[in-house]
Order: C-alpha cells, then structure tokens, then sequence
C-alpha cells in the first residue's frame, strides 16, 4: 500500500509510477472488485490547514476525517451544509470517512434540495493528476470564480481526473431550532406529491422525504423538515399544516434529527440482504418507477428522498439478471440508476454507473485524457 504524508510525497509517488492506482480515503466506499491496481491511501494527508468561522470557510487536507472537521464546526455553533452520507452501515465496510472521499464521491444528504449539493460548497481544491502534476484551482471564497468550473468538476470524478491533497468548503451557521412534519400512511405517490407540494411553498423546506411500508416496518412515513430561527420555524410549520400538510404531525429536536439520520445514511436497508440501486429521476416519476419494479419483483423497499427526485431502492434478485430490467424500467422514464451495494459476484459484472450519452462520454474521455493521459487513476470504476 503506498500512504504519502503530503502533497509533495504523493505527487512523486505517481511520477515516478508506471502501473494502475486504486485510491482511497478512509475506505468507507469500497471499490476493490471494481479497481485492480497498487491501493494508494490518502488517509495521512490529513488535518484541518485553515478555519475562520467569521468568514465561514474551512480547508483541510484530502484525509482529514469528516467527524474532525465536524467536531472544529460545532464547537464554532456551523456544520457542513450538505449533509454527506456516512456508507458504513448501508456498505458494511469499517474505515473512516474522509473529506476528499466525501469531495471525490460529490455525497450530498437530504438537505440538499435546500442548499445544493457538496459540489455547491466547495470553493477550491489542489490535486495531483495522473503525471503527478500538483494543480490548484478555485480560492477560499465564492467571489473567487477563476477556474471555478474545474472545481466543481472534481466533485464527483471518483478520483478519476487526479488524486484530491486539499480542500476549500463553504460552511453554515447551525441553525436554532428543526421541526419535522410527519404523516404516516400514505401511498407513494401521495407521499410524494406531498413533499412537491411542501417544496413548492416559499417557506425554505430542509428536508423532503417518504419512505415505503417495507423501509420502515410499519407504516409508510412522509417527512417535512425546517429550520431556522424558532419563531421562524413555528410560523411556517404552522402555516404548512392550516394548509398543504393538514394532518402532519410535529416531530422536533433530536427525534426529528434522528429521523433525517435514517434517511441521509438508508439506515432501513443496512440490515437487510440484496443489491441497493440509487435512482435520479423527475420527483413525480420515482413512484412510477418502484410500481414497475416491484410488479416485477424486483424491487422490495424503497426510499424517497429530495423530494422524489432521489429513490433508493432494495433489490432482493441477487443475481446479475436484475440490472437491465431496472435501467430499462428506469431509461424509461429519462432517469439514471446506480449501482450502491451489491455482492461480489455482481461489482465484478455490473457496470455500477450507467452509460453515459455518446456525446457526454466523449467529453468525458477528453477530459480524462487531459488529465490522466495513462488511465492509471482508478481504471475501470467509471465503466470504462
């Protein structure tokens, strides 16, 4: 395993280098049987370089771990505002989570239909490409655009473009208080229309949710969440419950964060056996999507999440046979399907993103060209 100790370690280590890399932060997101090659492990480029809470702006190292990062922002009352997903439970991988995996993977939770998504805070970023360039891009605040595209690019590559040494964020102030509207029982397309209707509204929803009978072992559940200054927050709970969400139930305080820690980690399906696929589609399509899957007998739970635009589903086929009906089902309806969990036997023969469009593949084999001339950065993982 080779584990550089800074920028300039790892920057050698690639130039001087002639075979494949499979990098890893806190190996939280496991991607063996995807990427064959020498691991390369980020996890001592580590620690947070600068923090100024006035500002709101954080940089740190690609291998610092996340709860670190969070621990420096809440004993300064901020957070992250993106939310990132912790893999662990849904995967069953140990490790610890990273911010360059968080970065690198663009991890976005439910709070992301409020604010965007990581790739939306993040203001700059160095990274050594493929040659072992050492490349810097983007600044430390948001009026800094210069390269910003290039920033944004990064997140979500999967290590692709170059391997992330350091990381410039946007953080958010914590807010007072957070109320979680609830109502349980509903069907799925109910369920969603609702949270469409809730996010219609001009009163800052932070968190739009349903999740199935099956997910939750009982009833089906629909969440709303708000945040901000208590009044604030009383009077648009109120308002959405004389209205939209007549009959929703308030949930506040650290039951309703609980309630968003199981939907931002799919906590339901961490427990249970089969492949778990991540579905983007338009919202009020996603229950479309699961009825088909499961009168197919694919699918078995289902999470909704931004909305209806986010649908993770539980798959109890555990065989390869599985994946084409999905993307067909899926393809259908112009969305896309990941593949998140799966056995062994599957990630050797799945493709775990979809196919890319002729002309965006094309960009992106230029891009890769640019940066990774050799294709030694995590060969295989995009499909490729």
């Amino acid at each position: 395993m080779l584990k550089p100790e800074n920028e300039a370690a790892l920057a050698e280590m690639i130039a001087t280098g002639t075979g494949p890399l499979r990098i890893v932060g806190g190996g939280t997101r496991d991607i063996g049987a995807l990427v064959q090659g020498d691991v390369l492990s980020m996890a001592e480029v580590s620690g947070i370089t600068l923090y100024e809470p006035g500002a709101l702006t954080l940089v740190a190292r690609a291998g610092t771990p996340v709860a670190d990062i969070e621990a420096a922002l809440a004993s300064e009352g901020q957070r992250l505002a993106f939310e990132p997903m912790d893999h662990r439970g849904l995967l069953g991988t140990q490790g610890t989570p990273t911010i360059g995996g968080i970065v690198a993977a663009n991890v976005s939770g439910p709070r992301r239909i409020q604010v965007g998504a990581c790739r939306d805070s993040l203001l700059g970023v160095r990274f050594v490409d493929g040659i072992g360039r050492v490349l810097k891009n983007g600044g430390r605040v948001m009026k800094n655009v210069t390269g910003y595209d290039l920033v944004k690019l990064m997140a979500g590559s999967w290590g692709t473009l170059g391997v992330l040494s350091e990381v410039s964020l946007k953080v958010q102030a914590m807010p007072e208080t957070e109320a979680t509207l609830v109502c349980e029982g509903k069907t799925e397309q109910d369920g969603v229309a609702a949270l469409c209707a809730a996010l219609g509204t001009p009163f800052d929803v932070a968190g739009a949710a349903h999740l199935d009978a099956a997910a939750t072992g009982g009833m089906s559940r629909t969440q709303v969440r708000l945040e901000g200054l208590e009044a604030s927050v009383a009077y648009r709970m109120d308002r959405l419950r004389q209205g939209l969400l007549a009959g929703f139930d308030v949930v506040q305080g650290a039951q309703s964060a609980l309630l968003w820690d199981e939907v931002r980690n799919v906590t339901p399906f961490a427990d249970q056996t089969g492949a778990v696929w991540r579905i983007s589609s338009k919202p009020t399509d996603g229950p479309l999507i699961t009825a088909a899957l499961k009168a197919s007998g694919l699918a078995h739970r289902a999470i909704y999440d931004w909305g209806g635009g986010l649908v993770w589903v539980l798959v109890t086929q555990d065989d390869t046979a599985g994946a084409a009906p999905i993307r067909q089902q899926v393809a259908k309806f112009g969305g896309h399907a990941t593949l998140v969990r799966a056995s062994q036997v599957q990630r050797a023969q799945l493709d775990v993103f979809q196919k890319e469009p002729t002309p965006i593949a094309a960009i992106t084999t230029s891009l890769r060209a640019q940066f990774d001339s050799h294709g030694r950065l995590n060969p295989g993982l995009m499909g490729e």
